[in-house]
């Protein structure tokens, strides 16, 4: 994409649903995946004559997050209604956040292409969800499923500091990887526990006034997130560069037709009629909770990332991808934890292990295969009594059929022959049947080792150790 001169402007609203066990303000569970409307009570329907009582765990959780970075942390919380009509909100207006929300002021810091950069948080404030309307469940009609309605979110507003898709990415992936940490929330996008609304305008670089922004409304992954904003900024300049003015809208982002479309109007503040929740007062907030808050926060991702580094020699990309969230950074300790080599632990994580849980389109919390299953492969590597080729069909039994490591090891034929007189005999076949190649190879065409080499393994089936046919098949060349 070129952007001809103009300089994108930026910024994310991301909803982030809190890992309570009930609703913001009723004892309503909050079950993924539950039948339609099984999980929603009077208060979350506001009925006439009930009363929010406010859950004490989410104050906890947002605190948390204010305190990881590093922000401003609001004496007084006072909630607000939000006034607007839509079907899925039964009262007619959402309990929010406007004046005083719970977390003020602060930043995070991403790295895109080995640079750095502060991205400022203007607020992060709790409000309650709406519930979810349907519209392809029936031809003529719409369906709606209250069961998320007044389910706990943080709403993280950013200040409009990010300049590309990629930086907002970053900027998204950091804000999951610090709540995944903190246990506040699990930021499972597909399951909407973490979603987002980008902000979106284009200016020249010498302008002192931000242009007119479009909002893209709940985007649920970090590849949509890329694509929409890119579509978006590309849209944004064709219309200027045509003389045409940018709307203030809200858009939706189409993945399958990969484009934004018109949704409806901008709404201001204004429009949503703001006024101070009469049925909840405002909550203090001491000092001693903020510090007791702040001591007992687990370690955070950039913390553990230089623990990684300085501890284990880890390089800054594999510490970055090791710490990118929680799941995948304790998976990884579990498998030091049996002692083995942390850079043999970093390249079957982040390679082999990551390849097959993209392919079954799972996560590492999930995975079929354990920390002690991969500890175990690299012992027997490292032990040289299995091959690199062995140990991957191996990592992909255990994935498919389950088993302990050394039983399969015996079971499937997979330990390694090192034994030189065996590998050398079957060395001396493979050359036998290439001789003109052994001759190249022993006049200089160095590349055809590997081939040799190959041979073997293949005749093998990649049991053989590729350091006794290399040592073997160099000693058969300075004969």
């Amino acid at each position: 994409m070129s952007l001809n001169n103009w300089q994108p402007v930026i910024g994310l609203e991301v909803h982030v649903q809190l890992a309570t066990r009930t609703k913001l303000f009723s004892s309503s569970p909050i079950a993924f995946g539950a039948e339609p409307n099984t999980q929603a009570s009077e208060i979350d329907l506001g009925l006439p004559g009930v009363l929010p009582v406010l859950n004490k765990e989410a104050i906890n959780h947002a605190l948390k997050f204010g305190c990881a970075i590093n922000a401003q942390i609001s004496e007084k919380v006072i909630f607000a209604r939000k006034n607007y009509f839509y079907p899925d909100l039964p009262k007619g207006y959402q309990i929010s956040q406007l004046d005083d929300p719970i977390v003020g002021r602060g930043s995070v810091e991403i790295k895109l292409d080995e640079k750095s950069k502060i991205i400022g948080v203007t607020r992060a404030h709790l409000e309650e969800d709406a519930g979810k309307s349907i519209h392809d469940l029936y031809t003529n009609n719409s369906a709606i499923d209250l069961n998320r309605a007044g389910t706990c979110l943080l709403e993280i507003v950013s200040e409009p500091d990010l300049s590309s898709a990629e930086e907002a990415v970053e900027y998204l992936k950091k804000i999951h990887s610090i709540v995944t940490f903190l246990g506040i929330s699990d930021g499972d996008m597909s399951q909407g526990s973490m979603r987002c609304d980008a902000n979106v305008s284009v200016k020249k670089p010498d302008d002192q006034e931000l242009g007119t922004r479009t909002e893209l409304k709940n985007i649920n992954s970090f590849k949509f997130v890329e694509k929409a904003i890119i579509f978006e900024i590309d849209r944004q300049i064709k219309e200027l560069e045509k003389g045409r003015k940018i709307v203030q809208e809200t858009r939706l982002y189409d993945s399958k037709k990969n484009l934004t479309r018109s949704m409806r109007s901008k709404e201001e503040a204004n429009d949503y009629r703001y006024f101070p929740e009469p049925d909840l007062i405002p909550i203090k907030i001491s000092e001693d909770q903020i510090n007791d808050v702040r001591k007992n926060l687990p370690e955070l991702p950039d913390i553990m990332k230089a623990r990684l580094m300085k501890s284990y020699d880890l390089s800054d990309e594999n510490a970055e991808l090791v710490t990118a969230n929680k799941e995948t950074a304790s998976f990884f300790e579990d498998v030091l934890s049996y002692e083995v080599s942390p850079k043999n632990a970093v390249n079957w994580i982040t390679g082999d292990l990551f390849a097959l849980l993209n392919k079954n389109d799972t996560n590492i919390s999930e995975s079929k295969v354990s920390p002690k299953h991969i500890a175990e492969i690299i012992q027997n590597i490292e032990d040289q009594k299995i091959s690199g080729p062995s140990a991957k069909k191996l990592l992909e039994i255990v994935w498919s059929e389950g088993g302990e490591i050394q039983e399969l090891i015996q079971n499937e034929g997979l330990e390694q022959i090192s034994n030189d007189d065996e590998i050398e005999k079957i060395l001396d076949e493979v050359i036998s049947e290439n001789q003109k190649q052994f001759e190249q190879l022993k006049s200089g065409k160095d590349r055809l080792q590997g081939f040799f080499v190959g041979q073997v393994m293949k005749k093998t089936s990649g049991s053989a150790s590729p350091q006794v046919v290399n040592k073997l098949l160099k000693e058969k060349l300075s004969k």
